[in-house]
């Protein structure tokens, strides 16, 4: 199991442990909201059959204390209708809305008591009590403290995924962050230790060249191309964490002048083939953008077992004016669920692999040249196609009366 995936089953047993602790809260919370919905609906029952008692017993003043008891101990929203619907009494709603001074006179907001009602009616059950031959109905409806207790794991749930988000966002920013210091240090010290083998390289190539008469062996010709392929290598690494001079430059012979060197260094059963817009053009770092298509064509070479052929089409789409360089591959396939997982550091289907070529183009193209790189296609046993997106460095002006476009 490579670090990418274990770091995934890290995430999703937290995930479900975050889960586990939501709902055992929600639940938790519900369970106490159901015990007060019991209790406040013992309590208005309580209420109205104490009520009822004492509009049938005019005169008992126990039954009056017992009442008013139990109102100062509950402060319950209760509104008590006739039998035609028109209000009888009510109590515990808001004051200031029940009753208002109009023309020196009090009258009471009837929409408020429609809404209240309404909402009553919605809550819970109605108790029905008689006062002499008239036959009213009690309704009630939730204490503003149950109401807060049934919204507050929800809240409280909120509030902590928006910290554990936060939290989350703010130690990946400082992991992404020093990575990148990782990064720049490993390659900046890399380009360090190579520059003296190099220069001794050069070095004993001048010597072999002069002791041997040898300015026109193809071997040693090779051999300089090797060691300045080495020096553009160390001009790469020493260009990482700085920001790199992106020049104009004709993409078609750009790749074509990288893949002629990377021909000859791969099978000879592998064929390459560059087609599309010769000339569309896009601002570039030669070193930088030479090792993205030296990682996608090394992963396809290696995906290709025996032969095989490695495609590079290059279109210019002009209405966003961007250019597409598409790299397709006659081999073995990704899976559909590994399209964004191949550019995670770490991920390698070879057993000797690091897992860090298409990480590190994947930096390149957007950090370094504001692009685009992903999987556009891939079928197991038949290849895959990625896909870069630079922007273009030639601007179209809007069509003339002659309905050419015209270039800026």
């Amino acid at each position: 199991m490579n670090p990418y995936q274990k770091k995934r089953r890290w995430k999703f047993f937290l995930l479900v442990f975050a889960i586990v602790i939501g709902a055992a809260s929600v639940f938790y919370s519900d369970f106490f909201v159901k015990k007060m919905e019991r209790e406040e609906a013992a309590q208005f029952q309580l209420r109205v059959k104490v009520l009822d008692q004492q509009m049938k017993m005019y005169d008992n003043e126990q039954l009056t204390v017992i009442y008013e008891d139990i109102k100062k101990n509950n402060k319950m929203s209760v509104i008590i209708t006739k039998k035609d619907g028109s209000i009888f009494s009510w109590d515990g709603l808001d004051t200031n809305k029940t009753f208002y001074e109009l023309d020196k006179t009090k009258a009471y907001d009837s929409l408020y008591f429609v809404r209240q009602l309404a909402k009553m009616k919605a809550q819970h059950k109605s108790a029905v009590m008689h006062y002499g031959d008239e036959t009213l109905t009690a309704y009630y409806k939730d204490s503003f403290i149950l109401t807060q207790l049934r919204y507050f794991p929800y809240i409280q749930l909120g509030v902590i995924a928006l910290f554990l988000i936060t939290a989350y966002v703010a130690f990946s920013s400082a992991r992404r962050a020093e990575q990148d210091q990782v990064w720049v240090g490993m390659a900046k010290e890399t380009a360090h230790q190579l520059g003296t083998p190099i220069s001794s390289l050069m070095a004993w190539v001048e010597l072999m060249k002069s002791k041997f008469d040898a300015e026109d062996d193809p071997l040693i010709a090779e051999m300089e191309n090797d060691i300045h392929r080495l020096e553009i290598i160390t001009d790469r690494f020493s260009k990482i964490g700085s920001k790199p001079m992106l020049e104009d430059h004709v993409v078609y012979i750009v790749i074509e002048n990288f893949v002629a060197y990377f021909r000859v260094r791969t099978s000879d059963k592998i064929i390459f083939v560059i087609q599309g817009d010769n000339q569309v053009r896009a601002m570039i770092s030669i070193p930088l953008f030479d090792w993205v298509i030296e990682n996608l064509l090394k992963n396809a070479a290696n995906a290709i077992e025996n032969e095989g052929t490695i495609t590079i089409n290059i279109v210019e789409n002009l209405a966003k004016e961007e250019v597409f360089i598409d790299v397709s591959d006659t081999g073995k396939g990704i899976p559909r669920s590994k399209f964004d997982t191949v550019f995670q550091p770490g991920y390698t289907t070879r057993k000797r692999g690091w897992g860090l070529g298409l990480s590190l183009t994947k930096r390149m193209v957007e950090n370094y040249h504001s692009g685009q790189i992903f999987v556009k296609d891939s079928e197991l046993g038949k290849g895959t196609t990625f896909r870069i997106i630079l922007k273009s460095s030639i601007t179209y002006e809007p069509t003339t009366n002659t309905g050419l476009p015209r270039l800026g």
